[in-house]
């Protein structure tokens, strides 16, 4: 990654987590150039720390989108339903830690994750149904989808993850997004010249790092690891939230 890293002084994932776990959260996303992530950072308080773990501060994630036949999570988005849910595995590629995750939207609007450890493999729910279909029920939103899931889209990445004075800040970058099926490197579409910013605060108002992207002429993008990727994979689909983002902010490549 070619943003200025040095700088910041480290702290290790449990601090990171006691600090900042913010499992319910108000998130805000920014798709930015290089150039702009390195006026962000260096903008950034220097009282900012990185995660570091064994010397490395960027990480490979991959992630495995579940929806129904009928994409019905999707959808929710889509028309912008006040109420909707995403489910995923996430995996953890240098550690090899995997957890299934629901992720709903409170009556707030702030966003609740929802997770436990997963060892059936990131392509296969398993057993973790039951808890899929409890968090959704949690949430009063229709648990009988939960029985229909299945693996709709791949996202991998690398992440940078900061730890601000009144908040938390991550930094994606190599984002690529993959259709299962049996020939996937078919079905490819790469962001390999963008940087996925996104702020995370307990609360409604903006962190401090909202406000410098403010100052420096930046508004927040609508982009959904999940649902961008899908129309982006499947044209056809409704994409009325993410059209502005996917028009002027993203450039994606095809993989030969």
């Amino acid at each position: 990654m070619a943003c200025p890293l040095t700088r910041f002084t480290p702290v290790g994932l449990d601090e990171l987590d006691a600090a900042a776990a913010l499992q319910t959260r108000q998130d805000r996303k920014y798709v930015l150039d290089a150039a702009a992530c390195h006026g962000l950072l260096a903008a950034l308080d220097p009282a900012t720390r990185v995660l570091e773990i064994h010397g490395a501060r960027t990480f490979a994630y991959e992630s495995t989108y579940f929806d129904t036949p009928g994409l019905d999570a999707f959808r929710l988005a889509a028309h912008r339903r006040r109420r909707r849910y995403k489910v995923r595995t996430r995996t953890y590629v240098d550690s090899g830690a995997c957890f299934v995750e629901v992720k709903t939207r409170s009556g707030r609007g702030l966003t609740v994750k929802e997770r436990q450890p997963h060892d059936a493999g990131p392509a296969r729910l398993g057993t973790a149904g039951s808890f899929v279909a409890e968090r959704l029920a949690a949430a009063g939103l229709d648990a009988a989808p939960a029985r229909a899931l299945a693996p709709t889209l791949r996202s991998s990445y690398r992440r940078t993850t900061l730890l601000l004075p009144d908040g938390r800040l991550t930094l994606d970058t190599d984002l690529a997004w993959t259709l299962p099926g049996p020939d996937p490197v078919a079905a490819v579409v790469r962001l390999d010249r963008r940087v996925v910013v996104e702020t995370k605060t307990g609360g409604p108002g903006p962190s401090s790092a909202d406000r410098l992207l403010w100052r420096a002429g930046h508004r927040p993008d609508r982009i959904s690891k999940y649902a961008t990727g899908l129309t982006l994979l499947r044209p056809g689909l409704p994409d009325a939230p993410w059209r502005r983002t996917i028009r002027h902010r993203l450039a994606p490549e095809s993989a030969p």
